[in-house]
């Protein structure tokens, strides 16, 4: 599919001033709301004449959407938005599920009152957006940021790093998984495990938790997308 035939929905013409960067934003909220489907081509034709940009800050904001892992180049064809099948999924949450059980481990060793507080917070907030009207987009940014909070409390610098080579694509997953029947009020109950122990400093347990958070994330996601038709690349 080319760009000129997906829909870019809400994006806007940037400002002058911050043109890669508000490129990124708005081809980013794109791919995550999924007006630009997965596997569309992004045709810098298109690119251009929609957001009133030249091809430069167009070309560094999909460099920068290819090194988060939501858009990928294929040689002599250009940019295309990523597609994820099963057995993407499967390595991106057999890496997850080991990463941040040990970034949990880390964190609640070295920061226990703090993690403790700021995941309260996000948790909070992750209820209030199911509660009022279900904005599943709010959701899944704070899903990603409890996630990340634990990577950056864990003081394990290449963890972190490791983690933002990961969270493009999960993010782009978790609009997926909010769709899984039942998955959502799932996800905020293992979050509150996860709670309990962080509270407790249980550390172990916390690690323990978060890991099946993580597995049963990916299996529901890996059942979902093997029960829908394959989508063309």
């Amino acid at each position: 599919m080319s760009m000129g035939n997906a829909r870019l929905g809400r994006l806007q013409a940037p400002e002058r001033d911050v043109l890669s960067r508000q490129a990124y934003d708005a081809l980013r909220e794109g791919i995550l709301a999924r007006t630009l489907p997965a596997g569309s081509k992004l045709v810098m034709r298109d690119l251009v004449e929609q957001l009133q940009l030249s091809p430069t800050p167009i070309n560094q904001a999909l460099a920068a959407l290819e090194r988060e892992g939501l858009v990928e180049s294929r040689p002599h064809r250009g940019f295309y938005v990523i597609t994820l099948d099963a057995g993407d999924i499967h390595d991106i949450y057999a890496l997850r599920e080991v990463l941040e059980s040990l970034a949990m481990r880390l964190a609640v060793e070295r920061r226990p009152v703090e993690l403790a507080k700021a995941l309260h917070k996000i948790h909070e907030e992750q209820r209030t957006c199911c509660a009022k009207g279900r904005n599943m987009a709010r959701y899944g940014d704070l899903d990603v940021t409890f996630h990340r909070t634990v990577w950056e409390m864990s003081g394990n610098p290449r963890l972190l790093r490791m983690s933002e080579m990961l969270m493009g694509q999960v993010r782009l997953l978790i609009a997926t998984s909010a769709e899984v029947e039942g998955r959502l009020g799932a996800s905020l109950a293992e979050h509150e495990t996860i709670l309990r122990h962080v509270d407790r400093r249980e550390a172990e347990l916390a690690a323990a938790a978060m890991e099946r958070h993580v597995r049963n994330a990916g299996s529901a996601l890996r059942e979902h997308m093997e029960s829908e038709p394959e989508r063309p690349r």
